[in-house]
């Protein structure tokens, strides 16, 4: 996803010790970060070539979306992992993904350019579900020097088409949250977005008019019949919803799942899920 064009409002708080108030974006973006991977000529050796659309925006290379048309199947492992049915690369990224799990962590590894414009290239811990989904996760990056809008993501979505309608929540690298949805195949998603930071009232910044970012260790997703809604805990407090519900029809059953992408279509990443609640009704977000 692009910082630059966004389809819905980005809204930025910044929480002092009172109450929120409205703040500008940080004058630099954490997308432009000098990674490896945003390009053909800074990807490792050997790494495959990725259409050109498919790589990051940067200083020197500006994203489009998918041409009208492009496809790639999914690659499904249809093996039980945890709380789910198995896991796939929706939209198989040029580089396989995979995912583990111990003691309750679900460490996944993808590639992938983006889950955004008309398909997505992920990799998805998926189970298939009918009705009220409940569904929430703690999220850690431990690649610290990560592209900064590689996201996880909790995902409600019909199919394991890339282009699938569906609705998630998504946590990026550098601290954005946002509730999206893909109203109908092959359409292109859109999105409410919330930046958090605050002015004094978090550790860091070299002043106390510094804006620091807030990045929430855990996001919920909700879906009661067809409104979905994003919940978010902040600092450890209980979750509560954060922002209006979304409409979106989706023919049951559907697929529910936590899932990952770099945002870089030829290397991978990582983020760590932990402390996953699934459940088969609403109000059991926590």
């Amino acid at each position: 996803m692009r910082s630059l064009a966004l389809t819905a409002p980005t809204l930025t708080l910044a929480l002092a010790c009172a109450a929120p108030v409205l703040a500008a974006d940080p004058p630099h973006t954490p997308e432009y970060a000098p990674v490896a991977g945003t390009s053909p000529s800074n990807s490792a050796p050997g790494a495959p070539v990725a259409p050109d659309w498919a790589y990051p925006d940067s200083p020197s290379h500006h994203q489009v979306g998918p041409p009208p048309g492009f496809h790639r199947p999914p690659r499904i492992v249809a093996q039980p992992i945890g709380v789910f049915d198995g896991q796939a690369d929706v939209g198989a990224a040029l580089v396989p993904g995979h995912a583990s799990l111990d003691g309750g962590k679900y460490t996944i590894i993808s590639a992938g350019y983006n889950v955004w414009y008309t398909r997505d290239e992920f990799r998805y811990l998926y189970k298939q579900m009918s009705g009220d989904v409940s569904l929430a996760a703690d999220i850690d990056y431990p690649n610290a020097g990560g592209f900064g809008d590689r996201k996880a993501v909790l995902v409600i979505r019909q199919s394991l088409d890339d282009d699938a309608p569906e609705a998630l929540v998504a946590l990026h690298g550098g601290g954005m949250v946002h509730l999206a949805w893909r109203p109908a195949k092959g359409a292109r998603i859109a999105d409410m977005e919330y930046r958090i930071g605050s002015r004094g009232g978090l550790p860091g910044g070299s002043s106390p008019d510094s804006l620091v970012t807030l990045s929430p260790k855990r996001i919920g997703i909700e879906k009661h019949g067809d409104q979905y809604s994003l919940w978010i805990s902040e600092q450890g407090e209980p979750m509560h919803q954060y922002g209006a519900p979304i409409t979106l029809h989706l023919s049951g059953p559907v697929y529910a799942g936590i899932g990952f992408v770099s945002h870089l279509p030829t290397t991978v990443d990582t983020a760590v899920l932990s402390n996953v609640v699934l459940a088969p009704e609403a109000g059991k977000v926590r």
